[in-house]
Formats: C-alpha cells, structure tokens, sequence
C-alpha cells in the first residue's frame, strides 16, 4: 500500500475526495492538523498551508475549509474503526498509531481521578495526524564513526526539535541490527515510549528496523530499559529523547551490565547538553564515545560535526 493510501484510509469515504491533490504530495506530507471548528492545516515540506473546499492548496487562511464537530467524530470514529472505546488506553497517552506507523496526536476534556492521574480523554476536539517517513541508508554518514574494530561504541544523536534524529535513531537501529560493512549484526532492544521509531501497530513494527530488534512499545524509557536487559539480552539498547535523571540512572545500569547505548537528547548545541544538570555525572564518565550533533542548515537537516569522548571534532569528518 503506497503512503497516500495509507493517509487516505485514515478518512472516512465521504471526506475523501477532497484529499487527491493533497496525496499527490504525499512524500512531502508532513503533517495534517484538524480542529473543530477550525481551518484544515498541513505541513509540506516544512511550511504551513491549507486545505480548500475544493481540495486545493492554499497558502492563505481565509481560504481553508473549516469542519466541524461532527466530521471531527466521524474522522475519529472511522480511525477507531467504531469503537473508541477499544482505544482508551491508548487515547490516555495523547496519541494512538496506526497502520503504516503514522501517529495520531489528540487534545480535548482530560478527565483524571482523585490523584490527578488521567483517566480518560473525551470531547476530543484536536487531532495532528503526523506522517510516518523512513528514510533507509539516512545514517549512512555517521556509520563509520559508530564502530572501532568491528564493536558498536556508545552514541547519543544532538538535536533540536525538527532537525530528524528519530528518523536518524532509527536507522542507526535498523543497520545495527542487520549488520553493515563496518560491523556484525547485533541484537538491539527499542523502548520506544512514544511509538515513534518502530512506529508499531498492535505491537508489529511498521518502520524497518533489523531483524535482530526487539521493541517494548508505548513503555517508560527507564522502566522499559530494565525490562530489556531482563528479558531480551541485548547488545544494544536504543532510547529516544532522554530527559530526566530517572532515565540517566537507567542508562547507567545498562551501560554496568555490558551493552552499548544509542540515544537521543534535545539540544541546539553540544555545549548546552553538558550543561544540563542531569547529564553532568554520566558525560563525566566518558561512557558515550560518540556524539553525533544536527543541526538544520537553509531549511534542512544535516549534521553539524561527530565527536568523541573528550569532544573533538572525529577525524575524517
């Protein structure tokens, strides 16, 4: 099924003709955000524009098609396949994937109990429906620093919001996993929070990532890296966007028990990382040989520099 089709079939028949020219785009399709009684919003290629009435392309806001609540439901109904009631669970995180690895984001009425824990979401009013893009061989560049005869050495991926580095984590996942020219295949364990590396449906990957990946998904990072080490043995874990000090603490127990690491961190800059409070004790430990910083040059994105353990810019880059 092409990329198009997969969009298309989030839609119920009758709101679909209006999407062709739209799908003609589909490569570039980055993101379709529907809110009740607001104008349809997409992201091509990085910039902002609209939907019309008549199914075109529109740069100007007075010119977009506005839904209402009631085709808001019925988007919503059909991508529950009619029971939204099946996808509670999921729908209490914020978001729910489907097939293709594509992500539906949803907001409205939060209802939580006497703790403050979310119970439920109802009056969903806001969806962002962000489309899934693999980009086999986007880590093609960085590979050959990711090895030292033949062994995986540790790496954390640098980046701002936007720049790809869950598209590059993913496909650092994928060519470890399968093996590449500078190393052997090795077992890699995925605690994939949020569902947006494997992109997994009803817990079966939807992105290509190595035959040899094993995936917890929709689970905490620190809590689903012990898990990991537990239950799969892996040679690898990767983790995307590591924030707190409970998931440092976590990758420190994987690093004790022999396995390498692949992370992701939000920075615009290396310096601003090893600034970050709850990064200080594990950089200080020069576990991390690699550190591999994005950046976005004339609109798009590219890595800005490779260095190792003391921070120096990895020769031959």
């Amino acid at each position: 099924m092409s990329k198009g089709e997969e969009i298309l079939g989030l839609f119920p028949d009758y709101f679909r003709g209006m999407w062709n020219k739209v799908m003609e785009r589909a490569d570039s399709l980055q993101e379709i955000r529907l809110r009740a009684s607001g104008p349809v919003m997409l992201l091509l290629d990085q910039r902002e524009c609209f939907l019309t009435g008549a199914g075109e392309i529109t740069c100007h806001p007075q010119r977009a098609l506005h839904i209402g609540r009631k085709e808001l439901d019925g988007i919503m109904n059909h991508i529950c396949r009619y029971s939204v009631y099946a996808f509670e669970e999921e729908l209490r995180q914020g978001f729910l994937t489907v097939p293709g690895g594509h992500r539906i984001g949803v907001a409205g009425q939060v209802v939580t109990d006497e703790g403050g824990i979310v119970r439920k979401l109802k009056h969903i009013s806001y969806l962002n429906i962000r489309i899934a893009h693999e980009v086999l061989g986007a880590a093609d560049a960085v590979m050959p620093f990711l090895y030292h005869r033949g062994r995986f050495l540790s790496g954390m991926i640098i980046s701002p919001p936007g720049c790809g580095k869950t598209t590059m984590l993913r496909d650092i996942v994928r060519q470890v996993s399968d093996g590449n020219p500078h190393g052997r295949g090795q077992c890699v364990g995925v605690v994939d929070e949020r569902s947006e590396i494997a992109g997994s449906y009803m817990g079966v990957a939807q992105n290509t990532v190595g035959i040899r990946t094993d995936i917890l998904d929709g689970c905490p990072k620190a809590a689903g890296m012990m898990m990991l080490i537990r239950s799969m043995s892996p040679q690898v874990v990767a983790v995307d966007e590591i924030g707190s000090m409970e998931d440092v603490h976590a990758l420190q127990q994987v690093l004790q028990c022999g396995s390498s690491l692949i992370v992701t961190v939000h920075g615009n800059s290396m310096e601003e990382v090893r600034k970050k409070a709850y990064m200080k004790e594990l950089l200080q430990r020069k576990e991390f040989r690699r550190f591999i910083v994005l950046t976005r040059r004339a609109g798009k994105c590219a890595v800005e520099g490779i260095f190792d353990e003391d921070y120096r810019l990895c020769s031959g880059f």
